[in-house]
C-alpha cells in the first residue's frame, strides 16, 4: 500500500515539476526582443496586433517598412520618448534601458513582432 502511495506521490511531483518547466521552455523560445519588451513594460502601452495606448508593434513595422533609418529613429524614440507621430499621447523615455536591449526590441518590432 505504501509503495502505491509513494508511486502516486512521485508521479504527481514529476507532473508538477514538468508543468513548471514548460513555461520556462516556451519563454526561452521567444525572440529576445519580445522578452525585453515584456520585461520593460512595453506591453503596458503596446500590443503585437492591436492598438492599446500606443500603436501595435505590427502597425509600427508597417509604417517604417523599407525605411533604412527606422532602426536608428525608433531606438532614439524608445530612449528619449516623444509624441506626435501616433497621436497626442506621449511615449515616455526609457533612459534606463541599455542600447542593446533597445535595439533588440526595435529589431523585433520592425520584423513584425514575430512570436518565434
Amino acid at each position: 500500500m505504501m509503495r502505491g502511495v509513494a508511486s502516486v506521490i512521485s508521479a504527481l511531483m514529476f507532473g508538477a515539476l514538468a508543468g513548471a518547466v514548460v513555461p520556462v521552455a516556451r519563454a526561452a523560445d521567444a525572440p529576445r526582443g519580445q522578452l525585453v519588451a515584456n520585461a520593460n513594460a512595453c506591453m503596458g502601452c503596446h500590443a503585437v496586433d492591436r492598438k492599446l495606448v500606443g500603436p501595435s508593434f505590427q502597425q509600427i513595422a508597417g509604417k517604417y517598412k523599407g525605411d533604412a533609418q527606422a532602426p536608428a529613429k525608433l531606438s532614439r524614440k524608445v530612449k528619449d520618448g516623444g509624441s506626435g507621430v501616433w497621436g497626442m499621447i506621449p511615449m515616455p523615455a526609457h533612459q534606463s534601458m541599455s542600447d542593446a536591449d533597445i535595439r533588440a526590441v526595435v529589431d523585433w518590432v520592425l520584423a513584425g513582432a514575430p512570436s518565434r
